[in-house]
Parts: C-alpha cells; sequence; structure tokens
C-alpha cells in the first residue's frame, strides 16, 4: 500500500513539476494593447498640452530578470494658446506621432522593474520626419497588468521631452 501512495504521489509531483515548467515556457512571451498620458516638459509645455496614446506592446523573457520589449502606437499632443515674447497670442501646433520603441527590461524583484527603450517618432499629419527615442522607465507588473511611469525625449532640432504613464495588458 505504501508503495502505490508514493508511486502515485511521485508521478503527481512529477506531473505538476512539468505543467508548471511548460506553462513557463509558455508566457516567456506576452502582447497586449496599452495607453499613456504624456505630461510636456520644458518649452514643450509652453506650447503644447497633455498627450494621449495607444497602441501594443510586447515582451520577451530572456534570462535571470532579464528581457527584451517592443511597441507600436500613437501618440497626440494638442496645441495651445500661449504668449509669446512680443506679448502676442499664439497657438501652438498641435503633434501627432507614430513611435516605434525597442529595449531592454530589468526585473528588479518578481514586480518591479526598470527598462529602457529607445527608437523612432515618426511624425504625422502638419510635422515630418523622425525624431529619436530615449525613454528610461520604472514599472510594476502584476499578473497581465503592466503599469509603468517614464520619462520620454524625442530628438530632432532641439528635445521635445514629457513625463509619461503607461497602462497596459499582457497575455
Amino acid at each position: 500500500m505504501k508503495r502505490i501512495f508514493w508511486a502515485i504521489s511521485a508521478t503527481l509531483l512529477i506531473s505538476c513539476f512539468s505543467i508548471q515548467t511548460s506553462w513557463a515556457q509558455l508566457k516567456r512571451f506576452s502582447i497586449g494593447p496599452y495607453v499613456e498620458a504624456g505630461f510636456p516638459a520644458g518649452d514643450f509645455n509652453k506650447t503644447n498640452k497633455t498627450g494621449i496614446g495607444a497602441g501594443i506592446g510586447a515582451d520577451i523573457k530572456l534570462i535571470a530578470g532579464l528581457g527584451v520589449t517592443g511597441s507600436v502606437g500613437a501618440m497626440y499632443f494638442a496645441g495651445k494658446t500661449f504668449t509669446d515674447a512680443q506679448g502676442n497670442q499664439v497657438k501652438g501646433s498641435s503633434l501627432s506621432a507614430i513611435p516605434v520603441r525597442v529595449g531592454v527590461k530589468y526585473s528588479l524583484i518578481s514586480i518591479l522593474y526598470v527598462k529602457l527603450e529607445t527608437g523612432a517618432a515618426n511624425y504625422i499629419r502638419n510635422n515630418s520626419g523622425s525624431a529619436f527615442i530615449l525613454a528610461p522607465s520604472v514599472g510594476v507588473r502584476l499578473l497581465g497588468l503592466d503599469v509603468s511611469a517614464k520619462y520620454e525625449a524625442w530628438m530632432k532640432d532641439g528635445n521635445l521631452g514629457f513625463f509619461g504613464l503607461k497602462a497596459g495588458y499582457n497575455f
């Protein structure tokens, strides 16, 4: 009787370990939608309002807390009315872009991570060309929910910088 008990226990233990290992292998890649808000900083704050954006992001886990990320989306900053150096009321132009980012992500503890992304913000509508993106961030990922805070700089003929909050869900 004891042999049967130990055989069944060993089989169940091996089965549970195998299922958990295969599940972990499946979760090495995740993809999902996100929304974000951008709060302009510096001179960018004088000409543009808070930006909004949405897109899709992906994570690939590599080794020991290290992973790579990528995302593509759309971002819009409305122009706002401001007073120029001569005292005239001027309407700032809106800014629309399609940011494409890739980066590295390192988990400090199981749910807390730091990330550094780079890429290109491809301007659309009134603006043309692309800007280089540099965006360090810190975030929390709990189950599929991913929330991060960042500072993002778009560099083309000067810098456009903003603080951002990003929330997404990864499947």
